[in-house]
């Protein structure tokens, strides 16, 4: 059996239910599909922000993008800010709160409110919903492209590849197929790798501060050149590093050679002289105490004893006998706690992915093809991934918007 559309979508995620749901609410008459793999629709998307769908941000700097060109982004985050996205959430009955970092949520704080408004005004649109619909091949051509799937034949005039990459496993319809799918049929890619993911360190030292979360600066360092730091709290775990710093610089980990660094300032609003004079000053008052204690009113009382002994003395030792290289030494572990990075917790542990569809082949106005007319791709399949705070959301959504308006304009054209 042969089915046939105006628009097929391949991926029932973010970007593939945002572009249906916007082709009909402008132009009913346009028949639109979605191909979804899974038994249903949004399965990653209800994953998002913990649960609660951080759906975009207020700060709209490209800076917040990477690529290999993050200004192929620029053009649909402009034309669809973040008001526009907060008008097309209002319009599925999901208003947007934006909290005091930027972040913007539902209201709800459910990333479940958000799938269900995307998936139930999908179906009252007339979206024809496909799940445990695989695609495996694809004849592109200009009176129609073919698709062909484990759930039967589809011909669509255009077609919008929404699928994800590989961040968030298999058991999210996160495999990667698409994306093998378009390089076997010519499409330039990027190297795919992890991005926003824990970083695996030499854990002697995290293991034993397992569970324990500090406020502090956390770069990444490559063969001691300083790639990116962040501030903010830093998870410590029985494999390494976690916690929002952590997984904003563990981009580059597997992107790049060469011996790599997390190296945390715990104390990142204070200079190293003011850590010096702070300690020199404690050990005045605390003369009467021993090691153990010297560091709790500072930091997390099992930091400071971790500390201590990395710095060369045994936490019986008396705060009196601190010597000037004592002190030193505490104070360089304060500003520069360093951890061999061995590599990242990998796809299945990661929110984004790196890399995908070489984005010199589209056109960043309509999101199409410059080789295949009417064929489409969006969202985290291209090769643009946002920091963490909405960003990709955001992204998943404008190119989304963009490749609508597209079809929407060439369908009008093709049906006059």
């Amino acid at each position: 059996m042969n089915r046939t559309y105006d628009v097929c979508i391949i991926g029932g995620g973010a970007s593939g239910l945002a572009a249906a749901v916007y082709i009909k609410q402008k132009n009913n008459g346009i028949s639109v599909a979605i191909l979804e793999r899974l038994n249903r629709v949004g399965k990653k998307l209800i994953t998002t922000g913990n649960g609660r769908c951080n759906i975009t941000n207020t700060d709209e700097a490209i800076s917040h993008y990477h690529g290999e060109d993050p200004a192929f982004a620029l053009y649909a985050l402009k034309k669809y800010g973040n008001g526009a996205i907060k008008d097309f959430f209002f319009s599925l009955g999901v208003p947007l709160f934006a909290d005091d970092t930027g972040r913007m949520y539902p209201l709800s704080l459910q990333a479940s409110s958000v799938v269900d408004a995307l998936r139930f005004s999908a179906s009252a649109l007339g979206v024809d919903i496909f799940t445990e619909c695989e695609v495996t091949d694809v004849r592109f051509g200009e009176k129609g492209n073919v698709l062909k799937t484990t759930a039967g034949d589809f011909t669509a005039l255009n077609v919008i590849f929404a699928a994800g990459l590989y961040s968030g496993g298999a058991k999210l319809g996160c495999d990667g197929k698409a994306l093998g799918l378009l390089k076997s049929k010519g499409f330039k890619t990027v190297k795919t790798t992890p991005a926003i993911v824990q970083v695996k360190t030499e854990n002697a030292v995290t293991r034993q501060l397992k569970g324990i979360k500090v406020n502090a600066a956390a770069a990444l360092v490559i063969d001691g050149n300083e790639v990116r730091s962040e501030v903010g709290e830093v998870l410590f775990c029985d494999y390494g590093l976690s916690g929002p710093p952590v997984l904003q610089i563990a981009r580059e980990i597997e992107r790049r050679n060469g011996y790599k660094l997390i190296r945390l300032d715990l104390m990142p609003n204070k200079s190293i002289n003011e850590v010096l004079n702070l300690l020199f000053d404690l050990k005045k008052v605390l003369f009467y105490r021993n090691l153990d204690e010297y560091l709790s009113g500072l930091l997390n009382k099992r930091l400071g004893q971790v500390i201590v002994k990395a710095a060369g003395m045994g936490l019986s030792q008396p705060v009196s006998s601190l010597d000037e290289s004592g002190i030193k030494r505490i104070a360089g572990i304060i500003k520069n706690f360093e951890f061999k990075a061995i590599s990242t917790a990998g796809f299945d542990n990661s929110q984004v992915t790196a890399g995908g569809l070489d984005t010199s082949a589209f056109d960043p106005q309509t999101l199409m093809s410059k080789s295949f007319k009417n064929v489409y791709a969006i969202g985290e399949i291209l090769d643009i991934d946002g920091d963490c705070g909405g960003y990709n959301l955001h992204f998943a959504f404008s190119s989304a918007f963009c490749a609508a308006d597209s079809i929407i304009k060439g369908c009008c054209y093709d049906k006059a």
